[in-house]
């Protein structure tokens, strides 16, 4: 005896229009907060940089007689100069975190709102295939995802 095949349908939620717009405005804000802040560390790191480099510079000048004394002042410098790839992987996650509201936000969208007459369907990019780009929590440890 053959059984009946059932089609199953997958959950759904009914959510009030008003709630998905005002979720998706949420989350292309937080976006648009993501790329301030990216802005931001940019800005400050170039400040930094540009500071480190006057620091080496000055004590570069001070004299070939004080050469002991401006080496470990010198060698800290280029570490720290070197530590800022936090920034680096301060943006990119940044970037990461951005690309995942805009995806969240559209296929919001897309999934519950009707599209207007003769409006194009959305082309929605994929979201990213990792969790995150960077796995490090501590400037001593981890991993970067080089692009």
């Amino acid at each position: 005896m053959e059984l009946p095949t059932m089609q199953q349908t997958p959950p759904s939620v009914s959510l009030p229009v008003n709630l998905v717009a005002d979720l998706q405005d949420s989350l292309l804000m937080a976006m648009t907060d993501l790329q301030r802040l990216e802005g931001l560390l940019d800005h400050a790191t170039s400040n930094l940089l540009e500071r480190f480099g006057s620091a080496n510079q000055a004590l570069g000048q001070l004299g070939v007689d004080r050469a002991d004394e401006l080496v470990p002042i010198q060698h800290t410098l280029h570490q720290a100069v070197t530590e800022l790839q936090f920034h680096d992987m301060a943006t990119q996650l940044i970037v990461h975190t951005g690309k995942v509201l805009q995806s969240c936000a559209w296929r919001l969208a897309d999934q519950t709102m009707e599209p207007d007459e003769g409006e194009v369907p959305l082309n929605l990019d994929p979201m990213p295939e990792r969790p995150s780009p960077v796995t490090q929590s501590e400037m001593d440890a981890g991993s970067i995802d080089l692009f």
